[in-house]
């Protein structure tokens, strides 16, 4: 890989336009004049439950500017003895409008994309329904929009080195409309801290923050240079393992010592980066939320706190300003007008795919957009493993999107 590129991940696993599943049915031509009354009768008697995308009847021109019509009878047995396997009331209506049945196939499942629409309808007419919610950002980027996505996803490569120079995850979540960083994370499944000194991670996490606010530039960038000793792809897997993400249970095999090591099986990168946002809100809006000091403690929010927000829509952009302009005190927070909601609006970048805790607690935090770097073969729920953003259950949906990275910036990091 020589230059960036930016991959759509879709809802569903891409299949071939012309290699679609297809399932054998029982048809037969019928004369014009009773095609009403035959489809009327169909449905009740034998419906085409688990292919509702299939259309009845197959309209054919013929010579002479004649219409030629097909209607699909029932599904074809797999036993091979398809009239005796036929129920009576097909085979009644059958007889009693002297058809003539023959085995036909029409495609198993409903098309994803216009293109594997127009190749079905080459079988038998079929429906194409696009999706029924809607998500920016998936019809392609401006030049301009790719350069800031692959400037955030270094930056989130960048952050992958763990204290004891083990790859990690690392998360930052941006706000797309004004380029600026929100937050950043990185796994803390495994806190180091001394006895005389103890550091609990909800402090560890506030004090990044509180330096985020004081000294990112004006693209939202931390001014901290971080030096790395690994590169992704190259490395064995012995390195990855401190990746939360790729081994989510990892934590439970490991023998420490507790005396100068905490384990916490749930604080991925994604779910501490949350975290901080919540906290940043917080801080930036002391009167909407209930703080109890500026070291920003992750105390829980009252019920009837967190209900009166729950409408509220993410600030214009027009009363967004750059990070760099507010300072640890949290002076320039008056001019933030609305308390966002939640991580509506925002992006997340990941250096490795997440699982499927992390992807879910992505769709409650409304994230508009993922980006990940590589794909996480043991546990990915964006298209390795599972596919959480194609799930019509829930009721938020993101777009995703792998962000393919060249090698030499890769060979630059390591």
């Amino acid at each position: 890989m020589d230059t960036w590129q930016i991959l759509h991940i879709p809802d569903n696993p891409p299949i071939a336009p012309d290699q679609q599943p297809t399932v054998d049915v029982i048809a037969s031509l019928i004369d014009p004049e009773f095609a009403n009354t035959l489809v009327r009768r169909l449905n009740q008697i034998s419906p085409l439950e688990n292919l509702r995308h299939v259309k009845r009847v197959k309209k054919k021109f013929v010579e002479g500017g004649k219409t030629q019509l097909s209607v699909i009878l029932c599904l074809a047995s797999e036993n091979g003895n398809q009239l005796e396997s036929m129920q009576n009331d097909v085979q009644e209506l059958m007889n009693s409008y002297k058809l003539s049945p023959f085995i036909t196939k029409v495609c198993k499942y409903a098309a994803l994309s216009k293109e594997e629409w127009e190749e079905q309808c080459k079988i038998w007419p079929t429906s194409y329904h696009p999706p029924t919610y809607n998500i920016d950002g998936i019809t392609g980027f401006s030049e301009e929009d790719s350069q800031s996505v692959f400037r955030f996803m270094k930056y989130a490569i960048q952050l992958a080195k763990s204290s004891d120079n083990l790859v990690v995850n690392a998360a930052v979540i941006v706000d797309p409309l004004v380029k600026q960083v929100i937050t950043t994370a990185c796994d803390q499944t495994c806190s180091s801290y001394s006895p005389a000194n103890k550091i609990t991670l909800e402090t560890s996490c506030c004090e990044k923050l509180e330096a985020f606010i004081s000294h990112s530039d004006s693209d939202g960038i931390l001014n901290h240079e971080t030096v790395h000793s690994n590169s992704f792809p190259d490395k064995s897997k012995q390195l990855c393992t401190g990746v939360s993400c790729l081994y989510p249970w990892q934590w439970a095999d490991q023998q420490s010592d507790m005396s100068s090591c905490y384990w916490h099986p749930l604080r991925h990168a994604a779910i501490v980066a949350i975290e901080s946002s919540a906290a940043r809100d917080r801080y930036l809006f002391p009167s909407l939320g209930k703080i109890q000091d500026k070291s920003f403690e992750m105390d829980h929010m009252q019920s009837s706190s967190a209900g009166s927000l729950a409408k509220r829509q993410k600030t214009n952009s027009t009363n967004v300003h750059s990070d760099d302009n507010l300072d640890a005190n949290g002076e320039g927070s008056s001019s933030l007008s609305v308390r966002p909601y939640l991580c509506t609006g925002f992006d997340m970048y990941l250096v490795w795919e997440p699982c499927i805790m992390c992807a879910m607690a992505l769709v409650h935090q409304r994230i508009r957009r993922i980006f990940f770097a590589f794909p996480n073969p043991n546990a990915g729920a964006l298209g390795s493993v599972r596919r959480l953003q194609g799930e019509r259950s829930l009721n938020h949906h993101y777009a995703v999107f792998r962000v393919l990275v060249p090698q030499q910036i890769l060979s630059r990091e390591g």
